[in-house]
């Protein structure tokens, strides 16, 4: 397991974020916002968001959060859940608990560019 943000090995963080993935596309409240996305794109996308949310180097290029999930009218329970499930699935994944301990807390201000209902 990882001690800090800088040492989350890439592997760890790879697997978490693909039981991340899995688990937002079996979920009933979220898997739908899915259907028609390209997976392999979504999964190299959200390696590069996660990475950075642990104080890593901020790799995204792609579309603003606020453009890419306006179209779903999202919920404060569709953030919560997703990042319930982003928490729990990078410890099974093998990030410390040291390091997810403020993972939601720096999510947090995301919430206004993601929920928009």
């Amino acid at each position: 397991m990882s001690d800090s943000p800088a040492t989350a090995g890439a592997e760890s963080v790879s697997r978490g974020v693909g039981l991340f993935l899995q688990r937002m596309l079996d979920d009933p409240l979220l898997g739908w916002t899915f259907e028609g996305v390209d997976q392999d794109q979504l999964q190299r996308h959200a390696v590069a968001f996660v990475v950075a949310a642990l104080g890593g180097p901020d790799l995204y290029i792609g579309r603003d959060l606020r453009t890419v999930h306006a179209p779903f009218k999202l919920g404060n329970r569709h953030f919560d859940v997703a990042v319930q499930h982003l928490i729990e699935s990078l410890r099974e994944g093998g990030i410390s608990d040291s390091v997810l301990a403020g993972l939601a807390i720096r999510l947090e201000p995301l919430r206004k560019q993601i929920v928009t209902r």
